[in-house]
């Protein structure tokens, strides 16, 4: 068992999900055979070296060496734990999580504690917002409705360094958990306070709603004031409370929260639409709380960070199709274009990402209220392709009409669509490349000495040969006699073979990923997984001749093993009758078998 989750109950999941189906939501997967491949998800490549093996329910990367079942997918790709994982599928699949007292002496780390509080914070500042004037002052100017401000949980929190200490800080647990959850800050002598003071509240949730940190606004900082979210709060001092600090101040990085991860607004986004065609990446709160308002749910927000790879993975996976929405001022064109650099390893067949810039001293809040849902939609409509804001971008200095000027355009873009996916978008950019510039993108498939990763048999003692067979067919445990002679056999291995038949048995039907996921935790798991991966030769009815014929190889090597043993102790003349019988059989057996190489 893993933690407090029955094993049966994995069995079950395991049996009832689809890791073809499973992973196929996330990355796009082309038939191979009787497996499906794909880009690995796990690094940046450009020849499929990533297998998804539906008969084994277990997937495999030969390029990374990442592998497991549909749990452990989740967990990598997700980033879940455990837990998380199973409680992820079991929903997919309408399946209730039970839970038992666990025979692990460590089991995981519990967070149940911070999201509680976390949420509680919430709730406080939440009824904050209706007992301050200036606070329902600026939600009235900036035209919040009350849907709005319940919807995305806003809150206010008042002056004072004290405010959430004293309502939730009871106790030195509960200061340890507020620390740890960010909401604390510390003076130069250690002393510790509210890290938000006089300032709206927004709650970032997680991909399944919990609350895992807040951004706060100060409602008074003039509009030309620098973000700065990340800095720290300021010392309580006599006049402490006449700095303004930084106009947006985020929670910092706690075990919850990662804000190159996460994105403001993307649980209000999941809720309001079943699927999702498009996605809209603003640069503030207010700017994705303005739009999903004016009926455009469809708006998220960095925290205050440039774009990263974990983002675009997080919005290509939400939607096909991504719009960036910036500023068309220096500022906003730099961070366009790093958004750009993070999305190009992830713009696999069918992702689209497109680059929207707005008028000077707009921002999507102050437009959509000018011009409405449909004028923004229309915007939105008008936005540049990437393979047009990636060209105009790379020229913007460069004079095309000259030779030097097409040679300087093909060396800064040839590295960049080298970071494509294979795929039809990356054949297009390449050849585009070459019209504008004369010069060939890429360098021809043969060239680069490089081949596409395959499965490849490899070789093997007598018993993990047993094993990844027995992994590939789990049915045989069946088959095999309660008393088999191969278990005498003292050799690694021979008892996880034995465990796994007994296993396989007790369990029928049982996938050769859900075999395994019972080993995980255990030092053999690593070894089991990488038997599982690799490749077998031959048709089922072949492997499982192989199979009994190395179980009866095993076995005749334990009689060679004993009749060695009971020779040695006859030499010394230590035999019992028992043991003089035993060893006159085993020589009569020797002479009519040959013995096994």
């Amino acid at each position: 068992m893993r933690g407090r989750i029955p094993d049966s109950f994995i069995d079950e999941l395991l049996a009832r999900v689809d890791i073809v189906d499973v992973i196929e939501r996330r990355v796009p997967l082309k038939k191979a055979g009787r497996e499906w491949t794909a880009c690995c998800p796990f690094h940046d490549e450009r020849t499929p070296s990533f297998y998804v093996s539906p008969a084994k329910q277990f997937f495999h990367c030969f390029g990374c060496g990442a592998h497991g079942s549909a749990i452990k997918f989740l967990m990598d790709y997700e980033r879940l734990e455990f837990p998380d994982a199973v409680e992820e599928l079991a929903q997919s699949v309408g399946l209730q999580v039970p839970h038992e007292g666990g025979r692990d002496e460590r089991p995981r780390e519990d967070r149940s504690e911070l999201y509680a509080l976390l949420d509680a914070a919430a709730r406080w500042y939440q009824e904050q917002l209706p007992k301050s004037a200036q606070a329902q002052a600026y939600c009235e100017r900036r035209g919040l409705d009350a849907d709005t401000i319940a919807r995305f949980r806003l809150g206010w929190a008042p002056a004072g360094f004290d405010g959430v200490i004293k309502t939730l800080g009871t106790g030195e647990r509960r200061l340890q958990l507020l620390d740890e959850a960010g909401l604390l800050a510390r003076g130069e002598r250690g002393s510790r306070y509210d890290r938000f003071r006089e300032r709206l509240m927004f709650p970032i949730l997680d991909r399944r709603g919990r609350v895992i940190a807040f951004g706060g606004r100060i409602i008074s900082a003039p509009p030309a004031q620098a973000v700065d979210e990340a800095a720290p709060a300021p010392a309580p001092t006599q006049d402490a409370r006449k700095s303004d600090g930084p106009k947006y101040l985020n929670s910092p990085e706690t075990p919850l929260f990662h804000k190159g991860r996460e994105l403001f607004a993307l649980w209000q986004v999941r809720q309001a639409n079943a699927s999702l065609d498009r996605i809209v990446v603003v640069e503030g709160y207010m700017d994705a709380i303005a739009l999903h308002q004016a009926g455009l749910p469809i708006a998220v927000a960095t925290l205050g960070t440039a774009t990263t790879p974990e983002h675009t993975e997080t919005l290509f996976r939400t939607a096909p199709d991504v719009v960036f929405c910036f500023d068309g001022d220096r500022a906003g064109r730099a961070a366009a274009w790093k958004a750009l650099e993070a999305s190009l390893p992830r713009l696999r067949d069918g992702r689209q990402a497109y680059f929207l810039f707005l008028p000077e001293g707009e921002d999507p809040d102050s437009l959509v209220r000018k011009e409405g849902r449909d004028g923004f939609e229309q915007r939105l409509g008008k936005a540049l392709p990437l393979s047009d804001y990636f060209f105009a971008e790379l020229a913007r200095d460069v004079d095309t009409a000259s030779l030097d000027g097409r040679a300087r355009l093909a060396e800064r873009a040839r590295p960049l669509i080298a970071r494509l996916p294979d795929g039809a978008f990356r054949e297009l950019m390449a050849a585009e490349l070459e019209r504008r510039t004369g010069a060939q993108a890429l360098s021809p498939p043969a060239a680069n000495g490089r081949a596409a990763a395959r499965p490849v048999a490899v070789q093997r003692s007598l018993v993990r040969s047993a094993i990844a067979l027995l992994l590939a067919q789990p049915e045989l445990a069946a088959e095999v006699p309660l008393s088999h002679d191969f278990r005498q056999l003292q050799r690694p291995g021979v008892a996880l073979l034995a465990e796994l038949i007994a296993l396989a048995r007790a369990r029928p039907g049982i996938r050769p990923a859900s075999l395994v996921e019972h080993f995980a935790g255990r030092e053999e798991y690593a070894a089991l997984q990488k038997l599982l991966a690799t490749s077998l030769v031959g048709e089922p009815e072949t492997q499982r001749r192989e199979f009994f014929d190395a179980l009866a190889r095993m076995a005749q090597q334990a009689k060679d093993q004993r009749r060695a043993e009971l020779e040695h102790l006859a030499k010394q003349g230590g035999l019992s009758e028992d043991q003089k019988t035993e060893l006159r059989a085993l020589l009569a057996a020797r002479a009519q078998v040959t013995p096994a190489a």
